[in-house]
This record gives structure tokens, C-alpha cells and sequence, in this order.
């Protein structure tokens, strides 16, 4: 059975206390999912399951998705994971059966993570402080308590990649999203979302992280924000801290004949792989490469890595069959590192800029990358794509899909 993507779309990307703020998590997931369902055609009746990642506050109330979609006939589900993990997860139930129409996607909310204070057994003297969930639940590395910061250090040590070199990425990275933004070439994957603003509800319809006046020269008068003495990585060249969702909706490819639903594309392949904590920005790499050379069979086999030589010539994609690829900026320095490691032609990454411009919604990135992937196939008349991140705790995930 085919699995295919009947819609995508995304929120706009907000920044840290920005014009998102003021909204939670969920509700611009519930946004971003509406307008999936809106665009696919789909009564939220008729959905099996909802699947949407996110890292921050992740035991926020999830009501208002059960009685947007409460139905008589097949139960509906509401998970946290990875976003693009959600993507796959959807397919494997479309795949066996279990979901007739599932919802993918990721939200977060940067700006609504709250500071804590542990005091189950109270405070017998003196002082107790506040601890930042944010850092401590999203951008600390579990395993090797460090900032994910210090991961794209130590990639960037890994790999010799110089400070001007990175921020040659980022700069890049701006002017792509600039050029993409002035063409309106987002337009067709964001909804719009409104917000309560002080002389009444203001809309927002684009992203508002970017920085088109963004040069070598501005970059280049950063500090280092993470190793201060001898480090390469700054703000600059690094993803930002910011709020969003994205959505889309999955089913199998006989029944969007049925419907009449024209898919943005099929899922083709996906992998997750692990890799050392303290640089998981290379996730990626083992990910693409397990990923393009395999390809989902109808019994969902799982092949083993080892090989994946010969599963490669079974599938029929090389890294050179792949039109574009949506790889999220964690960092410039771990961006760079995939691209080379890979021997990715830079033309066809990102070409419509990345997290470094955009923006990184952690716990939506995932699906959101799939979003503006799908949108840039359409848009070129390309036809093989991979959409591709790391993972905070030395993973990386990456899925293949193909265009009609």
C-alpha cells in the first residue's frame, strides 16, 4: 500500500517573545491542522489519529484537539514526538491499516516555556532558584549536559570548519529566504494566524525571524556564544529560539483516488539513526544515507543496515537521483558537515533558505522542513526529495519522498 501527503501547511515562524507568543503550543497546532484538513478536503470526522511532536511543556491540555475531532466511528489518538518521527508514524498506520486518515505534524511554543522552581518538599533555609525548562528540557543535551551550542563546537573542531565558513552559510541562508519571501514563494504552504494586539486582532502571514540585511561584515562583529575563547559558533550562524506549527494530512494512495485528491507526494522512505551525543549534528548523515537507499515494501520490512549496499541498487535512488534536499540549519557548523560529508551539491540544499533564517520551532521543525520541501518540489517541478534533521541526544532522522 502507497502512502501519500493529500496537504501540508504550516504557521508562520514567530521569534522568541514575538507575535506568536501569546499563543500556546497547541492552539497553533490546532491551526496549522484545521487548514491541513481545509485544503485536503477532510472532515475531522473522518480522521483515525493525530500525531504531533513537541519538546517543551509537553503535559499541556490537549482538549480542544478532542472535540475538534471526536468522532462516533474510529478513535483519535493525540501523541507527543519529533515531528518528523510523527510523519512516520502516520505512515506506518496508513501502511498497516490500523488509520484510514491520520494528521502529522509538530508545534512549539519557545516562548511559552515556563521557568520552575523544585519545591515538592519545601525550602527549610534560605534562597531556591529558578531553572530555565527551556534550556534544561529542550537545548541541554541529556547525556552529556552540554548546550546543543557546544555540539556545533565540537563539529565544527570535527570537521575544521572555519568561523568565515560558517558564517557564509548563514548569510546564504538569509539571502535565499529573503529572495523566497520577496517572490511569495511561501505563500502557498503558511496559514495565516491571528493574534490579540493592542488596537485590536492583528494578522500574521509571514515569517518574521529573518534578517535580509544580514552580511558577512555584521556576522563576522559577533561574539561566540557558546565557547567564548576560540569558538566559532555565535547567534548569527546558529538557528533561533521561536514558535510555530506545521500539519499534514496522510493516506493511502488508493484511497486519495477515491476522493479525488491530487498528493503533494508520496512517502517513499524514511530512517532514524544514532550517533555520539556531544556531536549530533551529524544525524543526519548515517540518516539520508540508510533512508534514500531504502525503500518501504508492503510487509513494512525492516532492512538491516549492514546491508544497505544491496538495498541501495534494489531501491533504485542514489544521493545524485535526489532533486532537493530540506536539511534543518541547527547549526551552520553541522549544516556544513552534512553537506560534505554527503557530497551534497549546495544548489539543491535548502534553496529556499533554512532554520538559520526561518527560524527552529523545535518540536514542529521536523514537519515543517517537510512542509517547505513538498511546496519547493511543486514549485520547480522537481520530483524526489529528502527532508532531513538531528535529533538532541545523538539521533537523526531523515524521509524520502517522490512527487506524482
Amino acid at each position: 500500500m502507497k502512502v501519500v501527503i493529500v496537504s501540508a501547511v504550516r504557521t508562520p515562524i514567530g521569534s522568541l517573545c514575538g507575535s506568536l507568543s501569546s499563543l500556546k503550543a497547541h492552539e497553533l497546532g490546532a491551526i496549522a491542522i484545521q487548514e491541513a484538513l481545509a485544503r485536503a478536503n477532510v472532515e475531522p470526522s473522518e480522521v483515525s489519529e493525530v500525531i504531533m511532536g513537541q519538546v517543551t511543556i509537553i503535559a499541556v491540555a490537549l482538549i480542544n484537539y478532542v472535540e475538534m475531532l471526536t468522532t462516533t466511528n474510529e478513535g483519535n489518538a493525540v501523541m507527543k514526538y519529533s515531528s518528523c518521527r510523527s510523519v512516520v508514524l502516520g505512515a506506518q498506520a496508513v501502511q498497516n491499516g490500523d488509520s484510514s486518515i491520520v494528521v502529522s505534524g509538530g508545534q512549539e511554543s519557545m516562548s511559552q516555556s515556563t521557568h520552575t522552581i523544585h519545591m515538592r518538599a519545601g525550602v527549610k533555609l534560605g534562597d531556591s532558584a529558578l531553572t530555565d525548562s527551556l534550556l534544561g528540557d529542550g537545548l541541554t543535551d541529556a547525556f552529556c549536559h552540554i548546550h546543543m551550542g557546544e555540539t556545533a563546537e565540537n563539529v565544527a573542531c570535527q570537521f575544521k570548519l572555519s568561523r568565515e565558513e560558517q558564517d557564509q552559510l548563514a548569510t546564504e541562508s538569509q539571502a535565499r529566504t529573503s529572495n523566497a519571501q520577496e517572490r511569495g514563494l511561501f505563500k502557498k504552504e503558511l496559514v495565516s494566524v491571528t493574534v490579540p494586539g493592542r488596537k485590536g486582532p492583528v494578522v500574521v502571514d509571514k515569517d518574521e525571524f529573518p534578517r535580509p540585511t544580514t552580511t558577512l561584515e555584521t556576522l563576522g562583529k559577533l561574539k561566540p556564544a557558546f565557547v567564548k575563547v576560540g569558538g566559532t559558533v555565535t547567534a548569527g550562524n546558529s538557528s533561533g529560539i521561536n514558535d510555530g506549527a506545521a500539519a499534514l494530512v496522510l493516506m493511502s494512495e488508493e484511497l486519495a483516488q477515491k476522493r479525488g485528491v491530487t498528493p503533494l507526494g508520496r512517502v517513499v522512505a524514511y530512517a532514524q539513526t544514532g550517533v555520539e551525543p556531544s556531536v549530533m549534528g551529524l544525524g543526519p548523515i548515517p540518516a539520508i544515507t540508510r533512508a534514500v537507499s531504502t525503500q518501504i515494501t508492503d510487509t513494512l520490512e525492516c532492512r538491516c543496515p549492514e546491508k544497505h549496499q544491496l538495498v541501495l541498487e534494489r531501491a533504485g535512488w542514489s544521493i545524485a537521483d535526489v532533486d532537493l534536499f530540506e536539511l534543518n540549519e541547527a547549526f551552520a557548523a553541522q549544516a556544513l558537515a552534512v553537506v560534505r560529508e554527503l557530497g551534497l551539491s549546495p544548489s539543491k540544499v535548502n534553496v529556499n533558505g533554512g532554520a538559520i533564517s526561518l527560524g527552529h520551532p523545535i518540536g514542529a521543525s521536523g514537519t515543517r522542513i517537510l512542509v517547505t520541501l513538498l511546496h519547493a518540489l511543486e514549485q520547480t517541478g522537481a520530483k524526489k526529495g529528502v527532508a532531513s534533521l538531528c535529533i538532541g541526544g545523538g539521533m537523526g532522522i531523515a524521509l524520502c519522498v517522490e512527487r506524482p
